[in-house]
């Protein structure tokens, strides 16, 4: 299974850049994406943007993400 995960670009520099999410952020390839500009969101994979989506789209898989993260940290601490 492959996980692909929303990002905002920060940066743009030729093909390459770098994207953040929730304050971490991460070199990425541009190769893949049509006229990449900052503020754009991304899906990023293995550090290759794959395409460009909508900001709204973008806020709610982040948001949706969220709240699987935050699921599982109540899991773990369960006894």
């Amino acid at each position: 299974m492959c996980l692909a995960i929303p990002l905002k670009l920060i940066e743009v520099n030729g093909n390459e850049g770098v994207a953040e999410r929730d304050g971490v952020s991460r070199k990425v390839r541009l190769d893949c994406v049509k006229e990449p500009a900052v503020g754009d969101y991304i899906i990023c994979h293995a550090g290759f943007a794959i395409e460009k989506m909508n900001a709204a789209q973008a806020e709610a898989n982040m948001a949706a993400a969220a709240e699987v993260e935050e699921a599982l940290r109540e899991l773990a601490n369960v006894d």
